[in-house]
């Protein structure tokens, strides 16, 4: 199983980015997708989520409004948009799958890819 992150970059503030996630090697539509973000010293943290259909999804709180979680299950990927984007938006963001619906903690999530990193600069 793969998940290949892509899209991360250097961008100024109030600009935009968007992250994609090609998998292989699972049944794409059978698994939950989910983004994570960690920060320099800090814990991964909860990005976004969506069902398995693309119909539900999930946000964390401080990113609602400015962050857009989507798939595309004829090409095995899911997407992550971000606008207005914001120096403490800066860090490594991860695509994982889950079995489950549309989780939110990490331990739900079975596989990882290997991060992209997004720098936002003021």
């Amino acid at each position: 199983v793969q998940l290949q992150a892509s899209g991360g970059g250097l961008v100024q503030a109030g600009g935009s980015l968007r992250l994609s996630c090609v998998t292989s090697g699972l049944t794409f539509s059978a698994y939950g997708m989910g983004w994570f973000r960690q920060a320099p010293g800090k814990e991964r943290e909860f990005v976004a989520s969506i069902s398995r259909s693309g119909v539900s999804d999930s946000y964390a709180y401080s990113l609602k409004g400015r962050v857009t979680i989507s798939r595309d299950n004829a090409e095995n990927t899911v997407y992550l948009q971000m606008n207005s984007l914001k120096p403490e938006d800066t860090a490594v963001y991860y695509c994982a799958a889950s079995e489950a619906g549309v989780p939110t903690a990490r331990n739900r999530y079975k596989y990882w890819g290997q991060g992209t990193q997004v720098t936002v600069s003021s």
